[in-house]
């Protein structure tokens, strides 16, 4: 038998630890070449991205009408029916979305514009309004009522001058700017599109896609640890599956109701309200209030008796949402307490924005249970106990138990 070389390995090695320093120091210092790269490389497939999340939200869609529907049809056909199957659990899917689409585009979306448009045109009344008020506050105290009124008058005075001054003649560059915004939602709506083709391409063969997986899986990790990896994809995607699309149908039936009970009521801004509202309400834990406190300022220019009655239904929206609505969808999916869901929207929002405080909460749930796994193993390995209560008050002995505990056989 040949022996091999070790001068060839070394080498191979050398050049591999030169090129990845090569890499780390362009990062940190140079041009940056390897992050345009990987910009460029996630710009081309964002329409793939879009698609496999489509994909992702509607698969249980398709799986409903492929078992509830489509069953029977199964049952007594056993050949060349799983393709109509299919084909039609699909186009039952993409009718919902599209019928989704219409209501929002044909029922919410004008009311939406005139409410935008309201608004805007009211912001010069708004600002007297709150003229008014200031003075009326500080009316016992006309020093400070003089100090405020000219600081908001001069502040009045200095935006009137640079939109006549600044704003006007600039307005090619505005102009350049919004047509650059317009190519940006053109962009978005095609990446749409492509990526609505994209997921139903994945959903028509997303056992081939899942089989696909598991094959690269077992490629590339050893046979001890396949099972390992396949348990932690099922408990990553359970977390996955069950916040964000739970999430996301919690918030729509969140801003479906307050759409409801704020015409039921009559206050101003309804749609707008009402998508706010929705929006925000994925955001877990500040979600509520980002959503409430601008929306009841906007209520209380036009009355502060409906901004008063709008916290109180608010308020009742959530408390029915929190432990009526979220509960009945989302359980506890996550496993993580409060202090950990504080903690992911925090850091996930300094680093991604809106989506990182959304995506932030699942992504610190799956890094959780691999930390508990991981230090379960270890804890198995010497010999201790797993649970948390083991290890509450003394310091367990050299078997893991604890002296004011009894042990295996009853005795204290």
């Amino acid at each position: 038998m040949k022996r091999k070389n070790p001068y060839l390995h070394m080498g191979i090695a050398a050049f591999f630890t030169i090129c990845a320093a090569l890499l780390f120091y362009d990062t940190l210092f140079g041009s940056r070449v390897l992050l345009h790269i990987w910009q460029q490389f996630l710009f081309a497939v964002e329409p793939i991205l879009y698609g496999a999340f489509i994909a992702y939200l509607l698969a249980p869609v398709v799986n409903f009408f492929e078992r509830t529907l489509f069953s029977p049809i199964a049952a007594k056909n056993r050949s060349g029916i799983s393709t109509l199957i299919r084909a039609g659990s699909l186009a039952l899917t993409w009718l919902i979305v599209a019928l989704v689409v219409y209501l929002f585009l044909s029922i919410l979306l004008p009311e939406l514009y005139d409410s935008v448009l309201q608004l805007v045109g009211s912001l010069e009344s708004y600002y007297y309004t709150i003229v008014g008020w200031t003075e009326s506050l500080l009316e016992t105290f006309p020093e400070v009522e003089q100090l405020v009124s000219g600081q908001m008058n001069d502040f009045y005075t200095e935006m009137v001058q640079w939109l006549r001054k600044d704003a006007l003649p600039q307005m090619q560059v505005m102009m350049a700017a919004a047509a650059g915004g317009i190519m940006s939602v053109v962009n978005f709506l095609k990446n749409i599109l492509v990526g609505m083709i994209v997921s139903i391409y994945l959903l028509s063969t997303k056992e081939g896609c899942a089989a696909l997986g598991r094959k690269m899986v077992y490629c590339v990790c050893s046979q001890e640890n396949v099972r390992w990896v396949m348990r932690g994809i099922r408990r990553a995607d359970g977390i996955f599956s069950g916040f964000v699309r739970g999430k996301l149908l919690d918030s729509l039936i969140i801003g479906v109701l307050c759409f409801i009970g704020c015409s039921v009521l009559k206050f101003p801004y309804t749609p707008l309200i009402s998508v706010f509202i929705g929006v925000t309400n994925v955001i877990p834990f500040f979600g509520p209030f980002l959503g409430a406190i601008p929306s009841a300022f906007l209520i209380l220019l036009v009355s502060p008796l409906k901004a008063l009655y709008f916290l109180i239904f608010v308020l009742v929206l959530q408390q029915l949402d929190g432990n009526v609505i979220g509960p009945m969808i989302l359980g506890d999916k996550t496993g993580l307490s409060s202090l950990w869901v504080i903690i992911a929207i925090l850091v996930g929002g300094s680093f991604f924005g809106i989506p990182g405080m959304f995506f932030g909460v699942p992504v610190c749930a799956c890094l959780y249970c691999l930390f508990n796994f991981l230090l379960d193993v270890r804890l198995r390995q010497k010999n201790l106990p797993t649970a948390l209560d083991a290890y509450k008050g003394r310091e367990p002995d050299e078997k893991g138990r604890r002296p004011e505990h009894p042990d295996s056989s009853g005795k204290p």
